[in-house]
């Protein structure tokens, strides 16, 4: 018994770092994925991460998909006139040389529309990433709490598995 908590310690300690070493595409590095657990019956997702530009030259985030939802979209939150607006980001998301975008919740974000299944706290799904110049990258989302503000906020209050009223 003690082996295999011992072997299974150790491929979680060997995925996290490897998440957060990130993904190499062309000359950008994604890093930190997460997705926030949905409550049960939601129809849309959102996933967040950090994106670095390490070239000489922009390239754009314009998409993506997953086996998890209908859609992938990038989209913007941001306030209007005192009033938070979110709209899907036209041409994609720029990320200039040497730049590194925050992919966060209330700011730009991924927007996982059509979900077919609920997110749950603690589970993996593949995003396969589209940029303009870096092509498609398959990246591995780590569900964080309901609540979550980032991905290593693993205390986040859960209520995923809980029914709506």
């Amino acid at each position: 018994m003690k082996r295999v908590v011992l072997i299974a310690t150790f491929i979680g300690l060997f995925a996290a770092a490897v998440q957060a070493a990130g993904v190499v595409a062309g000359t950008l590095t994604i890093s930190a994925p997460w997705a926030r657990a949905t409550p049960k019956g939601a129809s849309v997702g959102g996933g967040y991460m950090t994106i670095t530009n390490n070239g000489t030259t922009s390239d754009s985030l314009v998409g993506g998909s997953t086996a998890i939802a209908k859609q992938v979209e990038v989209h913007q939150m941001k306030m209007e006139n005192g009033v938070m607006k979110m709209r899907p980001v036209t041409g994609g998301l720029k990320i200039d040389p040497g730049q590194t975008v925050e992919l966060e919740p209330s700011a730009y974000h991924l927007m996982f529309v059509g979900l077919k299944q609920q997110l749950r706290k603690g589970e993996h799904f593949k995003v396969t990433l589209e940029f303009a110049k870096a092509g498609k990258v398959d990246v591995d989302f780590t569900v964080q709490g309901l609540g979550a503000t980032s991905a290593g906020d693993m205390g986040a209050m859960d209520h995923s598995g809980t029914p709506m009223k």
